[in-house]
């Protein structure tokens, strides 16, 4: 698979209509991506040691979507092979009270992950040219000094806000944390299948709230919204990979394999012994070996 199929190629990248939500390219069906998930899966763990071992690189991985586009089961089902003391998942709902006495990036920068792990955000400091975008009212609520009303938030105010998440992420790479973005592209008619879904299964009544019915009104608006985001912060250090999630098998499989390429670009060797640090590990086997029990 061509990972290269689903970037958001840094400043040529115009529209989400260009992308299809039901691409598979090639993987006829879910048994054969179960086959190729269960190689990545084998990949994963070792390259995942490595990274852990390595001790120069971090993996941020974020994952944003309209509702329903299966952010949680795509991060359950893709990462389900990883040794989990690597690996740690953030889900960012509503801001505290503290979280907005600060700027926009502060309660995510305290969740980054440290070098040789996997940190992934399920949502994250992007909501706030997203849904803060769609519902400028809340801004209110962050106490910004220019902002007494939400007709204040310009073209120049959200330029802002994309330069300080450019800026923040090539700080990241350039001190080791490797950022990969996810855009979960789902239908407006799959959404609504899913919705249906959620209220009709009695054991998935709890994920459905009135208010995605209401935010579904606001589609196309949010549709602009993230192709503004993404036109404005997929970066040459930081894509963006648009991924077709109409199929949930498919959408995992995707996520998958750039994952592990972008991984295998790194070329993550585990540490190089000391002549000291060889001579130990001869002096302990000479040791263990005379052992008697």
């Amino acid at each position: 698979m061509d990972i290269n199929h689903f970037l958001a190629e840094p400043g040529k990248f115009n529209s989400l209509k260009k992308f299809e939500t039901k691409d598979d390219f090639g993987v006829d069906n879910k048994k054969e991506a179960t086959a190729y998930m269960e190689n990545y899966m084998e990949k994963m763990q070792g390259l995942q040691d490595r990274l852990y071992a390595d001790n120069r690189y971090s993996l941020l991985l974020i994952f944003q979507a309209m509702d329903a586009a299966g952010k949680d089961s795509t991060i359950r089902h893709v990462m389900s092979g990883i040794n989990p003391q690597g690996c740690q998942v953030y889900s960012f709902k509503q801001p505290s009270p503290e979280e907005l006495d600060h700027d926009f990036l502060w309660r995510t920068t305290r969740c980054l992950p440290e070098r040789g792990r996997i940190g992934i955000f399920n949502r994250s400091y992007y909501e706030e040219v997203l849904v803060v975008k769609v519902h400028p009212q809340i801004l209110l609520r962050q106490g910004l000094p220019e902002i007494s009303d939400p007709g204040q938030a310009d073209g120049g105010f959200w330029k802002g806000r994309y330069h300080s998440i450019n800026d923040f992420e090539r700080h990241l790479v350039q001190n080791g944390t490797q950022v990969i973005k996810f855009f979960l592209h789902v239908s407006k008619e799959e959404q609504s299948e899913r919705f249906l879904k959620r209220i009709n299964d009695p054991e998935k009544n709890w994920k459905f709230s009135i208010s995605d019915v209401e935010e579904r009104k606001h589609w196309d608006e949010y549709q602009s919204a993230y192709t503004d985001m993404i036109r404005e912060t997929s970066t040459e250090k930081a894509p963006w990979y648009i991924i077709p999630a109409d199929r949930k098998w498919y959408m995992s499989l995707a996520v998958a394999e750039i994952i592990m390429k972008r991984l295998e670009l790194l070329n993550l060797e585990y540490p190089k012994l000391s002549e000291q640090q060889a001579a130990d590990l001869d002096a302990g086997r000479v040791a263990l070996q005379n052992q008697t029990v």
